[in-house]
């Protein structure tokens, strides 16, 4: 169920092989918290549904004929439509570093089980942005890592003065974010309240121009931003 609402979480999948969309829309329908709203089987009827029928996240394939799932995110995160869960692998870093971009609330590997899709769905329709840590941590460690991320012909990396504009209590909340914990980790470990958590994460991502948890938690890996309780 949504927080906000109480219903169950409304999912579109967006996969172009019917096979699997089946599977994906088999694996959300067995649970009673999720709709399944609808189904694409490209990016451009994904945007076009997610116009139509406003779910609460997208469950977007990375490579999508007739419009990638890079540029259907983007539409989708630019209008406001709904969340946006990417499946990916981790062998198309440019394909996740353009998801990530485009504001993508989180990232699944294609081979999860389905208890992993599942509570993934849950997690980004919660306004976490952040699915499983051993998942969180790895597309981290990708992009972080210069020697391994092949970042798109013309980005480059964050200027540590984008920090300057963050209260020192922000800073310890992107530093938690780097180490991908949720609004509750996050909450228990510096001492507040959990709503406070999540002001604070929406003014720093205000303050950063940036359109997810997850683009924060890369920026905050990047940049070697702490939480100020590392001992």
């Amino acid at each position: 169920m949504t927080a906000a609402t109480g219903r169950p979480v409304r999912v579109l999948i967006a996969e172009d092989q019917s096979a699997v969309r089946a599977g994906l829309a088999l694996i959300l329908r067995s649970a009673p918290d999720i709709d399944v709203a609808g189904e694409a089987a490209d990016g451009e009827e994904a945007v076009r549904l997610a116009r139509e029928l406003r779910p609460d996240l997208v469950l977007m394939d990375i490579q999508m004929p007739k419009l990638d799932g890079v540029s259907a995110t983007r539409a989708i995160v630019d209008e406001q439509l709904a969340d946006v869960l990417v499946l990916t692998t981790f062998d198309l870093d440019e394909y996740v570093f353009g998801a990530l971009r485009a504001g993508a609330a989180g990232f699944l590997l294609k081979d999860s089980e389905a208890a992993a899709l599942l509570d993934a769905v849950r997690t980004v329709a919660a306004g976490e942005g952040m699915i499983a840590p051993a998942v969180t941590r790895r597309l981290i460690a990708e992009f972080a890592n210069p020697r391994t991320v092949r970042r798109p012909a013309g980005a480059s990396a964050p200027d540590p003065a984008v920090l300057d504009a963050l209260t020192r209590r922000e800073r310890e909340v992107l530093g938690c974010l780097g180490r991908g914990l949720s609004n509750a980790d996050i909450a228990e470990r510096l001492a507040m309240a959990e709503a406070t958590v999540k002001t604070h994460v929406s003014r720093l991502l205000g303050k950063l121009e940036l359109r997810s948890r997850v683009q924060a938690a890369v920026l905050a890996q990047e940049l070697g931003v702490g939480d100020g309780r590392e001992g």
